[in-house]
């Protein structure tokens, strides 16, 4: 296999996706364990969401293999270049998260695997042609894209808490600001692929403008949870305090003067919210 296709089918596997999806579920494990106590579950958890996560990326790709060949920033992908088969992509994608499950299943536990497999199953098979249907498709993908919180919580735990539910509407929230951003980027290629996000369905720009600006605020409210059900204290409480006005300026700046740029300094600014309010839980917590 030359250094070309094993590129490909890495970029099928989606890897900056994965490295959320990494962070995020180290970050529930870490809650639901009080700490890293348990260092093999933490490796086979992360492991098996590594897998199940690349699998899903490739099955969606595999499915909107037309699509992608429609837009200019998909178009160079490794099915529509021909550089993997369809064929190729569906049997790497399944086999993915056949074993990424066998081994959450058989080395974490049963409510992680479940997890996992739901995950799954709404990111390919409700988000993925619900992006075809309904500028809600962005909603119905943060549910996958803030369970692998649930899921590292559930590896530490064997169980779900309500803590947990709290970094899962951190994350779900977060996910609206974030890639309202991007669909209005490049909504004029959404619309040549005929996918209906939100700034494609609403032109107008204004239904956008308030989710983005509803969505922020109801972040920052959702970041300072923590701190009053004892999860975190007064560095992590001021530094989220800090950021969701950083994230909030950028969002009403959008407002007032909506453009590429402007819409590129939001996704910017969420890049770099998520991991730095991660941070100060961490602090907060070894401090």
């Amino acid at each position: 296999m030359n250094r070309k296709l094993i590129n490909g089918y890495i970029e099928l596997s989606k890897p900056r996706i994965m490295m959320l999806i990494l962070v995020t579920t180290t970050l529930g494990f870490y809650f639901g364990d009080r700490g890293i106590h348990h260092p093999w579950v933490l490796f086979y958890t992360l492991l098996g969401a590594a897998l199940t996560c690349g699998g899903s990326g490739a099955l969606n790709h595999f499915l909107e293999r037309d699509t992608d060949a429609l837009m200019n920033r998909t178009k160079n992908r490794p099915i529509p270049t021909g550089l993997i088969a369809p064929g190729d992509a569906l049997g790497f994608g399944v086999s993915l998260i056949l074993l990424g499950l066998v081994i959450l299943y058989l080395k974490v536990n049963v409510l992680t695997a479940f997890l996992s497999l739901l995950t799954a199953f709404l990111y390919i098979l409700v988000y993925t042609p619900m992006k075809k249907l309904s500028w809600l498709n962005t909603t119905i993908g943060a549910i996958p894209g803030a369970l692998p919180t649930i899921g590292g919580w559930a590896a530490a735990r064997g169980e779900l808490g309500f803590e947990a539910w709290v970094l899962f509407f951190i994350l779900f929230t977060w996910q609206h600001p974030h890639f309202y951003a991007i669909a209005w980027m490049f909504k004029e290629d959404y619309k040549k692929a005929g996918f209906k996000m939100l700034p494609v369905v609403y032109p107008d720009s204004w239904f956008t403008l308030v989710q983005i600006m509803a969505f922020t605020f109801a972040l920052v409210c959702f970041s300072i949870v923590p701190c009053m059900m004892g999860m975190s204290g007064k560095i992590y409480f001021w530094g989220a305090l800090f950021l969701g006005g950083g994230f909030l300026w950028y969002a009403w700046k959008f407002q007032d003067a909506p453009s590429h740029v402007t819409a590129r300094k939001i996704l910017l600014a969420s890049v770099i919210y998520l991991p730095l309010l991660f941070l100060f839980i961490i602090i907060d917590n070894i401090l």
